[in-house]
């Protein structure tokens, strides 16, 4: 799996709204103004498609951060 910059781009690029330079491994996503349970679709689709790796609601729930949610998936990679 790439560093956590490749993977923060691609979470910017896929979630309508969010700005470039938005997100940090610390950022609490589901804190975001823009976020929306559409988004949690966005990133179990993401991770499905770009890392293979499926993702449920409650491993969403369960992470806080960016970098859990990385850390999650590259885990699991």
């Amino acid at each position: 799996m790439e560093d956590i910059s490749t993977f923060i781009n691609k979470i910017e690029i896929e979630i309508d709204g969010l700005e470039v330079g938005t997100l940090k491994p610390s950022t609490t996503y589901r804190e975001l103004p823009e976020w929306s349970s559409m988004h949690a679709l966005v990133l179990i689709a993401l991770s499905e498609t770009e890392y293979s790796v499926p993702l449920s609601g409650d491993d969403l729930r369960k992470c806080g951060t960016i970098q859990e949610l990385y850390n999650l998936i590259s885990s699991r990679s």
